[in-house]
Protein backbone atom coordinates (compact mmCIF):
# COMPACT_ATOMS: atom_id res chain seq x y z
CA UNK A 1 0.00 0.00 0.00
CA UNK A 2 2.94 2.00 1.31
CA UNK A 3 4.40 1.48 -2.55
CA UNK A 4 1.49 2.40 -4.41
CA UNK A 5 1.08 6.05 -2.48
CA UNK A 6 4.98 6.93 -2.88
CA UNK A 7 4.27 6.19 -6.78
CA UNK A 8 1.03 8.41 -7.01
CA UNK A 9 3.01 10.82 -5.41
CA UNK A 10 5.90 10.76 -6.98
CA UNK A 11 3.80 10.32 -10.70
CA UNK A 12 1.81 13.87 -9.42
CA UNK A 13 5.22 15.22 -8.89
CA UNK A 14 6.17 14.66 -12.25
CA UNK A 15 3.47 15.56 -13.70
CA UNK A 16 3.42 19.57 -11.66
CA UNK A 17 7.09 19.67 -12.77
CA UNK A 18 6.12 19.09 -16.58
CA UNK A 19 3.50 21.77 -16.27
CA UNK A 20 5.64 24.12 -14.35
CA UNK A 21 8.35 23.94 -16.82
CA UNK A 22 6.07 24.43 -20.03
CA UNK A 23 4.57 27.42 -18.36
CA UNK A 24 7.62 29.45 -17.27
CA UNK A 25 9.86 28.33 -20.47
CA UNK A 26 8.96 30.42 -22.57
CA UNK A 27 10.68 33.91 -23.87
CA UNK A 28 11.85 36.30 -21.01
CA UNK A 29 9.99 39.46 -22.65
CA UNK A 30 6.70 37.61 -23.39
CA UNK A 31 5.51 36.90 -26.80
CA UNK A 32 7.69 39.56 -29.89
CA UNK A 33 4.48 42.02 -30.71
CA UNK A 34 3.43 41.45 -34.21
CA UNK A 35 4.68 43.25 -37.24
CA UNK A 36 3.53 46.83 -37.95
CA UNK A 37 2.65 47.19 -41.99
CA UNK A 38 1.77 49.79 -43.83
CA UNK A 39 -0.98 47.92 -45.81
CA UNK A 40 -4.56 47.46 -44.72
CA UNK A 41 -5.16 43.78 -44.56
CA UNK A 42 -7.89 42.08 -45.86
CA UNK A 43 -11.16 42.22 -44.14
CA UNK A 44 -12.12 38.64 -42.91
CA UNK A 45 -15.21 37.20 -44.88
Amino acid sequence: MTLIILEALGAGLILIAIVWWTMFSGRKNGELPPESSDEETPPRP
